[in-house]
């Protein structure tokens, strides 16, 4: 039995022109926005103070460039995929039918942290950002339920506490999960509505807050290194691109609904691009008002914007922003999610995870028990994982799976040369290759203790690969 046996594209393609139980009921707006919805907010209002903090200082902004540029790379190889391969399961069904069953089990294990660990992360901050917006409004949640036992959480009041259990963040992950089970079109309308508060928010911000913003908080531009790697100057400039390349995910989710894209061949290329373009521009412009407004110093905090509307005399102002942004993080929430449970979907289809993953509820046609399983899952790191943990943990395994991706593009280019590609990255392999080395400079960038964890999570991925995948793969039989 060969460990990489590929998935036939013949039989991807007549997969994903059957009918299937997943509702395709997508469009290129749909798509644009929901990749929208998980770009705005998993970054700029979790990770980008902690980043700036920390990493890069007010260069965070040439931070973002970087992670552009490695998202532009990747997103051109995501696109080709997904109008050659409009099935759920993004990179890991790519690397099934380039690279082999082995490498595409460790790239959807790998996918478990750039979704699940990704959408806890997330949760931390949503309930960060409530706990800010309550206390504004004169109300104070028991400080024992609102953080990690092992992280000390800053209270709005400046004390410093830790906590028995992040209760919001389990509650909001809860919420989201029931209503991925209902049903994708009500999804993604959800989705639609918040994409709009947020976009809102972030140009209002941006509007008012240009006005607030202190030309001495953003000299020196790139903070002399501290004598450590990843501590400010150039080499912090690389750390940090590589901590809020977390931002950038949302349009790597985009490819995972491939399978309820009414049109895939046009609107996924659409969906991914776009949603990329869009952000990136938001983001530079974000995060200059923010370091401009606030110290750097001073934003190694869960919720960075908070901290940035105490500065702006406008109360009303600080009431409505924290209310889209707890609006916005809830949508990035379900973008990661979804694309969790269609990768999970897809493994279980190829019969590499147990049959409950692909099972349809028979009304709302969604993977109810997939979403169910998550839900527990990243209820447990969003209730006890502090946020620094978990926020480097999704950005190395989001860098990892677009190396793969970047990697399936030229292998794909010489294995099957002639086959349909309604979009093709071009100058292969130039652009695939400059996405692999930006990528890996970027995890390099995240130092050696996500390395670890990262070996770690994929050891105990090969472990239930070899003991349980392996035997009952649909393909290993006919290799």
């Amino acid at each position: 039995m060969s460990l990489f046996v590929t998935k036939p594209l013949d039989q991807i393609m007549a997969e994903s022109e059957k009918d299937n139980s997943l509702r395709r009921s997508l469009g290129p707006l749909s798509l644009v926005s929901l990749g929208v919805g998980g770009i705005i907010g998993a970054g700029i209002f979790t990770l980008t103070g902690v980043a700036a903090a920390t990493n890069a200082g007010p260069g965070l902004v040439i931070s973002f460039i970087l992670a552009a540029i490695g998202c532009v790379f990747a997103g051109l190889c995501y696109s080709e995929f997904s109008t050659m391969i409009p099935i759920a399961g993004s990179a890991y069904t790519y690397a099934y039918a380039t690279m082999g069953e082995l490498i595409a089990w460790i790239i959807g294990w790998d996918l478990i942290l750039e979704y699940s660990v990704g959408a806890a992360t997330v949760s931390i901050g949503w309930s960060q950002t409530l706990v800010a917006f309550l206390h504004n409004l004169g109300i104070d949640l028991p400080a024992r339920l609102i953080a990690s036992p092992f992280q000390p959480a800053t209270m709005p009041d400046g004390s410093t506490i830790y906590g028995i259990i992040n209760l919001p963040a389990v509650l909001i992950v809860v919420l989201v999960s029931l209503l991925l089970m209902t049903g994708i079109r009500e999804s993604a309308g959800a989705n639609n509505l918040i994409v709009i508060l947020k976009v809102s928010v972030i140009l209002v911000f941006i509007a008012i807050g240009w006005s607030y913003i202190h030309p001495a908080n953003l000299k020196p531009l790139i903070p002399a290194n501290t004598g450590k790697f990843g501590a400010f100057g150039y080499s912090g400039l690389l750390a940090g691109a590589g901590v809020i390349f977390f931002a950038y995910i949302g349009f790597d989710a985009v490819s995972t609904a491939a399978q309820e894209a009414k049109v895939p061949k046009r609107d996924m290329p659409i969906g991914i691009i776009g949603s990329l373009l869009v952000c990136t521009v938001l983001f530079i412009l974000y995060t200059h008002v923010l370091t401009g407004i606030v110290n750097y110093r001073d934003l190694n905090v869960a919720a960075p914007l908070s901290l940035a509307l105490e500065q702006i005399p406008h109360h009303w102002l600080s009431i409505c922003m924290n209310l889209a942004v707890l609006a916005g993080l809830t949508s990035v929430m379900l973008v990661m999610l979804l694309g969790q449970s269609r990768v999970f979907f897809s493994m279980s289809n190829d019969r590499l995870l147990p049959r409950l993953f692909s099972v349809v509820h028979p009304r709302f046609r969604t993977p109810w028990l997939c979403n169910l399983v998550l839900m527990i899952f990243v209820s447990l790191f969003a209730a006890f994982a502090p946020i620094s943990v978990v926020g480097s943990m999704t950005s190395i395994g989001t860098l990892f799976a677009f190396v793969i991706v970047c990697v399936g593009i030229i292998i794909m280019r010489r294995t099957q040369p002639n086959a349909p590609r309604p979009f093709r990255t071009p100058w292969v392999p130039l652009v695939p290759l400059l996405g692999v080395a930006v990528n890996v400079a970027m995890m390099l960038g995240l130092g050696w203790s996500n390395w670890l964890r990262l070996v770690v999570w994929m050891a105990i991925g090969l472990v239930i690969y070899f003991t349980y995948s392996k035997s009952r793969s649909r393909f290993q039989a006919k290799a």
